[in-house]
């Protein structure tokens, strides 16, 4: 790929690159570069969420670069306390040791395990000593502490900020130091400890790192990020089955942004979806493309082929009848709406006891899927079909 090409593939889901005049000089050195993200252990089980930063990890492999995984298992001792409004508990050693397993089982999914160093920064810090740690804390003042807007925001409201959370910051630049990165990847929220990490380079002589950031996925819900505290996510080991249906579901209003964030394939590729869409393709089978892509991703193409089976949902078979209605109707600020809710909403019966009655009867279809009481939609876009005569698309917002 010539440099244009390539700077065009990073661009691609970045949110600010900084400073880009630096990551061309760096290309265009020939050198193999360093490219670090850190995670911190958190929880053993990741969502597409995370895999946003390991998608832009796997394109800088596939250039020919070095990729760092760097786990925190010290910075976990410690606890992020980015966007936090309360001080955030620290992991045990237990908990980060079990959940760091996890992560470097999943996370080769994505990554070439040839191309990726998997490190973790206890290396460096269980070695630091108390008189090391306070020098590094003497190269930041308090007052640059609290231009980070979490930690402002606690402090003008008089909420705990506790003094071990300003060493994070230190310690996540400090990484990058270790690692003598080029580049780091990271997402919005961590721009501040980003930035830090070039002014530790700079005091320790090193050329500082290019910061490449990545916007946070949003979730099914298509307005708040993904988040597993937020029912919205999709977990990378899901079954086949609900993965499927889950990306499916997305709102149409999403499909692009997970299509930059989340394909893999080419800008060209999806420039021409785009224009298949625009001379009136269905949105939903563009989302059935994507659907197939991740679950081939992580359970394989065999599972790929036959997961829409296993989410209850046979979109490919039917036909939809001309001068099908269209109706639009709401969550009403839940994250799922039970089927007899959507049927009643959407007006495909008289009334709440003709509807269960058709549903215990396994007369209603999603998709020319037939489902059951327990069936539930979140956000998106529906064929469905109450009884022989009634039948709409249904948009869920």
């Amino acid at each position: 790929m010539n440099l244009a090409h390539i700077l065009a593939e990073i661009r691609r889901g970045t949110e600010e690159i900084l400073v880009e005049e630096e990551l061309i000089e760096k290309l265009q050195s020939g050198k193999k570069l360093r490219i670090k993200a850190g995670f911190d252990p958190t929880a053993p089980d990741l969502h597409l969420g995370h895999t946003v930063l390991m998608n832009k990890m796997r394109q800088f492999q596939d250039m020919g670069h070095t990729v760092i995984f760097l786990i925190g298992d010290f910075t976990g001792l410690i606890g992020d306390p980015t966007g936090k409004s309360a001080t955030r508990p620290p992991l045990t050693p237990e908990a980060i040791t079990a959940n760091a397993a996890s992560y470097t089982e999943q996370v080769f999914k994505i990554l070439d395990p040839a191309k990726t160093e998997v490190r973790f920064n206890s290396e460096w810090f269980s070695k630091m000593g108390a008189d090391g740690m306070i020098r590094l804390a003497a190269q930041q003042s308090v007052a640059r502490m609290l231009e980070r807007d979490d930690f402002k925001k606690r402090y003008k409201n008089n909420q705990s900020i506790s003094i071990h959370e300003f060493l994070y910051p230190l310690v996540q630049g400090y990484d990058s130091v270790a690692l003598e990165a080029d580049i780091e990847l990271g997402g919005t929220d961590q721009k501040f400890n980003l930035l830090m990490g070039r002014e530790l380079q700079k005091g320790e002589g090193q050329a500082p790192q290019v910061v490449i950031m990545t916007p946070l996925l949003e979730g099914l819900d298509g307005v708040k990020k993904m988040s597993k505290s937020l029912g919205n996510y999709v977990g990378i080991t899901e079954a086949p089955g609900a993965m499927f249906q889950k990306i499916v579901s997305i709102p149409d209003t999403l499909i692009w942004r997970w299509y930059e964030l989340l394909s893999f394939k080419s800008l060209e590729q999806i420039a021409q979806l785009k224009a298949t869409l625009a001379t009136g393709a269905n949105p939903r089978d563009i989302k059935i493309e994507l659907a197939r892509e991740l679950v081939a991703r992580f359970h394989g193409e065999e599972a790929a082929q036959s997961a829409h089976k296993g989410a209850g949902n046979l979109i490919q078979e039917g036909e939809v009848p001309a001068g099908t209605p269209e109706v639009e109707i709401g969550l009403d600020g839940e994250l799922e709406l039970p089927i007899s809710a959507a049927v009643n909403k959407a007006g495909l019966a008289v009334n709440a006891a003709q509807t269960r009655d058709m549903v215990k009867n396994g007369r209603v279809k999603v998709d020319w899927a037939i489902v059951d009481a327990t069936f539930k939609l979140v956000a998106g876009r529906y064929l469905i079909q109450a009884g022989k005569k009634k039948i709409a698309w249904v948009v869920i917002s």
